[in-house]
């Protein structure tokens, strides 16, 4: 294959409406728009989400609260999904990531107390629930908080 034998795929190239370019062309007297009203005229046609002087959706929809735009996403982690953890194994962020407990994008990680640990593990997430403190002491572990 040469340069010159190099064609497109075919159907990818399209050719283009030449509108106003006489009848025989199919785009010829009103160019496609259709007889009089607003739409035909130049610079004619309706903002987007106008509805014909109906009230618009966005105005007939209740609005209710809002967003605080500082508030952090918090993702949330039990202590029984910590089972999969070796003992003595350092549990953060990280971790969590590559073990598929924490999906996405999020802020914090909070460590919740729902369920039972037996192993020693180490922890060290920003957020740790009172509960959850509790019982990886109590399985001989220990808990960093980091900022």
């Amino acid at each position: 294959m040469k340069l010159h034998e190099l064609k497109p795929a075919e159907g990818s190239k399209k050719k283009r409406k030449r509108i106003g370019r006489g009848e025989s062309s199919g785009y010829g007297k009103t160019s496609g728009k259709g007889a009089k009203g607003q739409n035909a005229r130049s610079g004619g046609g309706v903002r987007p989400g106008f509805e014909g002087g109906q009230m618009p959706i966005h105005r007939r929809l209740p609005k209710r609260g809002f967003t605080p735009y500082d508030q952090k996403k918090i993702a949330v982690v039990n202590v029984k999904d910590l089972f999969r953890f070796d003992a003595n194994s350092l549990i953060d962020e990280a971790a969590l990531r590559g073990a598929g407990l924490v999906k996405g994008v999020y802020d914090q990680v909070k460590l919740l107390g729902k369920g039972e640990i037996s192993v020693p593990v180490t922890i060290k997430l920003h957020l740790i629930s009172a509960a959850a403190r509790e019982k990886i002491l109590a399985a001989g572990g220990t808990v960093e908080v980091s900022v």
